[in-house]
């Protein structure tokens, strides 16, 4: 359980990546007051924590619904990671926001819900991922300590929000590159090993690790 835990936490995390939206959040909100700041970050979180959580309730019924199997969605799911992960080791959010998004949000009023909460931080990799960990959540434990890992990474982003100055004076774009190239490893191996249990699940590959327990 514990080990479940840990892997969904960090995947999770990772993938959501709170630190490396710092940035592009300074960019769009550099023109509007404190308050509002501190008013798109809350809602923000919330709107991709309600998001995730969503995601994770849902997306096993719509892959029954389309006779996706959660082997596919495992390859799938560790594929979109691998992209993820590359990204993050080359200092890249590609897969999670585009230049164009952060220009349209310099420009809008407000950016709580797009593109701050979907996809900076509530992205197609994050959905995706919570989707696949809720399908190996095969226990009422594990599907509470999903639900319980979605809002702790909700938190963490509204804290990080509510910091990205201080953070960003302290960490520099250069420190959250190398943070971030650092997370981008462990996403890139947490990508490996779903491809590598999918495979296996499928009989094209003998052996894989034991999925966390």
């Amino acid at each position: 359980m514990w080990e479940f835990l840990l892997v969904t936490f960090t995947s999770t995390l990772f993938v959501v990546d709170p630190l490396g939206v710092v940035p592009s959040y300074l960019v769009m909100t550099a023109n509007d007051p404190a308050a509002k700041r501190r008013q798109m970050a809350f809602r923000a979180a919330v709107i991709s924590t309600a998001t995730l959580m969503a995601f994770a309730s849902t997306g096993g019924a719509v892959l029954a619904m389309f006779g996706v199997g959660l082997s596919a969605f495992r390859i799938a799911g560790g594929v979109i990671l691998f992209l993820v992960g590359i990204d993050m080791l080359r200092a890249q959010r590609a897969t999670q926001e585009r230049p164009d998004e952060v220009q349209e949000g310099v420009a809008k009023e407000d950016v709580a819900v797009t593109p701050l909460a979907i996809p900076m931080l509530a992205g197609p990799a994050a959905m995706s991922t919570v989707t696949m960990l809720m399908n190996l959540a095969d226990t009422p434990l594990r599907v509470c300590g999903l639900y319980t890992v979605i809002l702790v990474v909700g938190l963490i982003s509204y804290a990080a929000l509510r910091l990205a100055e201080p953070l960003h004076h302290l960490l520099g774009r250069t420190g959250i590159h190398v943070i971030s190239r650092i997370l981008g490893l462990v996403v890139l191996a947490i990508g490996v090993q779903l491809v590598l249990d999918g495979l296996a699940d499928v009989g094209l590959i003998k052996q894989a690790m034991t999925p966390p327990g």
